[in-house]
């Protein structure tokens, strides 16, 4: 019960990683407040409360700075504190070279993906502050790390996310937050089922297994590899990291050829 009593917020809390996070900090003892602009999220925090957690859901578009100002005011009402920020919503867009991408959905990345966790960073930061501590984990990618051929846009707005980790990090440091990223491989989540239908009707009907070959482990992470790792960084064991990036990859940033003795 490493977060008993303390306060965690996951954004993108309705499905995939930021489902499986909310589950972790929720099990592990937090009052939990999950935001996503899905409904769904509702759903997944009735089933908390009915397991007997404290949790609540907040509908929010995080690329809204008035939406973001309430859902942190939310947590605030319910609980008087954040603890734990998971900075986590994010999208993938489009399948295709950066010729064919479309303007509208290459803001809709920028939007979610690096928007969105500024908007978090700025509005939940303050709280933390006031307090004297906190844990800030912000949702990059092995995309962060190197390029990506056909998901430019993506790419692009994990850079951006690791750009603002390191430099918030440094920014806050000296007042007790920490405020580090978490830098996931392909996961078996909604997001690479929907890469892997995109390439497909683009004739690349191979894509599972080509994504899959790059992987040494040879399979995606689960999401409950990235909640263990998010939460670690949350907890007191990771006392001394901020400015880091850990990755959940199955050693593909390490060895991206895959491994050739199989």
């Amino acid at each position: 019960m490493r977060f008993a009593g303390r306060v965690a917020v996951v954004t993108g809390a309705a499905h995939g990683l930021g489902l499986d996070a909310a589950r972790g900090f929720a099990r592990e003892g937090a009052h939990v407040l999950l935001v996503d602009r899905d409904p769904a999220g509702a759903q997944a925090a009735a089933e908390l409360r009915a397991e007997g957690h404290d949790a609540r859901f907040h509908s929010a578009d995080v690329t809204d700075a008035a939406q973001v100002a309430a859902y942190v005011a939310a947590a605030l009402e319910a609980w008087g504190a954040i603890h734990c920020f998971f900075n986590n919503a994010g999208i993938e867009g489009h399948v295709r070279p950066l010729v064919e991408q479309e303007d509208a959905v290459f803001d809709a990345v920028m939007a979610v993906n690096v928007r969105g966790v500024y908007l978090g960073l700025k509005h939940v930061l303050p709280v933390m502050l006031a307090q004297g501590a906190g844990a800030v984990v912000n949702t990059a990618s092995t995309a962060a790390l190197g390029g990506s051929a056909g998901i430019a846009p993506y790419v692009a707005s994990k850079h951006a996310v690791l750009g603002l980790t390191r430099s918030v990090a440094g920014e806050v440091a000296r007042q007790g937050v920490r405020v580090n990223a978490v830098c996931p491989g392909p996961a078996a989540t909604r997001m690479i089922a929907s890469l892997e239908e995109q390439a497909a009707a683009r004739g690349i009907n191979d894509a599972p297994d080509r994504y899959r070959n790059a992987i040494p482990m040879g399979r995606y992470v689960t999401p409950d590899e990235v909640t263990a790792t998010v939460l670690f960084l949350c907890s007191d064991a990771a006392s001394g990291i901020t400015g880091a990036h850990l990755q959940v990859d199955g050693g593909r940033t390490a060895c991206p050829g895959g491994s050739a003795l199989r």
